[in-house]
């Protein structure tokens, strides 16, 4: 049966050698929340770290956080992957995140008071960065709402997501160039 199935392959997953009793590999390892956020991932995902290579930020920003505790040390990050307190697997931060670099700095300063090395973290070129319009367009979009608001964190998630999906979003990857990076602000503040 189909049920039968998916609970033969969810037994063969949690085995610690990551082979399946067919004997194939699993390729990988996907930790997804379905709810609001508290459902644990990032707990999970930090148990997980120790067999896996890479532990990979996929999508989100910096609205939300998640809890680990570790050594009996208490870790509360906001934006960088829970693999970054395993020094064994490679923390991504993927091209679906929005990444707001003040934030992205003080966790990676934070964890480096506390003894953490966080120079395995990677983070692709294409992920798209919260700047402080996105902050504003955020808050003052908010307010205009009155009433009908959404409850959005202020943050600028919402109109970064925005940027990237219109093409006009600035990108990692544009901050090692002025001349684009100038092009992509000017853009991006000429159609508002």
């Amino acid at each position: 049966s189909p049920c039968g199935d998916c609970a033969r392959g969810l037994r063969s997953f949690s085995r610690p050698d990551g082979v399946r009793e067919d004997g194939d590999h699993m390729p990988a390892i996907v930790v997804m929340g379905a709810q609001w956020g508290d459902e644990g991932k990032g707990k999970a995902t930090d148990q997980l770290g120790n067999r896996v290579d890479y532990c990979v930020r996929y999508s989100g920003g910096n609205n939300a956080g998640h809890t680990i505790v570790a050594g009996g040390e208490r870790y509360a990050l906001h934006l960088l992957p829970s693999g970054i307190l395993n020094p064994r697997c490679v923390p991504v931060i993927g091209n679906g995140v929005v990444v707001d670099l003040d934030v992205l700095f003080d966790e990676i300063e934070g964890l480096a008071a506390r003894g953490v090395d966080a120079s395995h973290m990677v983070i692709s070129a294409s992920a798209h960065i919260i700047t402080s319009y996105h902050q504003v367009i955020d808050k003052v979009t908010e307010r205009f709402l009155g009433k009908n608001q959404i409850g959005t964190t202020g943050r600028g998630i919402g109109p970064a997501y925005g940027d990237k999906v219109n093409r006009v979003g600035v990108r990692v990857a544009d901050l090692f160039d002025e001349g684009i990076l100038r092009q992509k602000v000017e853009a991006a503040l000429d159609v508002r």
